[in-house]
């Protein structure tokens, strides 16, 4: 099984945004900051989950995905397949899609406090682009 950590941040809202991912796999953790361009806080968190997977689907692909966020309103919105939110709508499909590349795909809802290390390195990325 690997664990992803995945958080998404903006430098305003909407803002310059950034990824960061933390992807562990057999002790092993690799971790990622990938600028996303401006966009809102929510849309970073979700293309932050998009972004992991991505890369999950290059490395792990038959794999078991366990991923974290601290975005409750993205893990709700995967977690139920549905968001009333239409700007939320085609990030959705991305990440079903995505998904179903794995044999086993699970989402979490983490508190922040748990997600220091993705945080960090959304945040780096944010720097980055500055």
């Amino acid at each position: 099984m690997i664990e992803v950590y995945t958080d998404g941040a903006t430098s305003g809202n909407p803002g310059v945004s950034g990824a960061g991912i933390v992807v562990i796999k057999e002790g092993v953790r690799k971790t990622y900051s990938i600028q996303l361009g401006t966009m809102t806080n929510h849309q970073a968190e979700f293309w932050a989950i998009i972004k992991a997977l991505e890369i999950c689907r290059e490395d792990h692909s038959e794999a078991i995905i366990s991923l974290r966020s601290d975005s409750q309103a993205a893990v709700q919105a995967i977690d139920k397949e549905y968001t009333k939110n239409k700007e939320f709508q085609p990030l959705l499909e991305q990440v079903m899609e995505l998904s179903r590349v794995f044999p086993y795909f699970f989402i979490k809802w983490i508190p922040e406090k748990q997600n220091k290390a993705a945080d960090q390195l959304a945040k780096e990325a944010i720097r980055q682009n500055q």
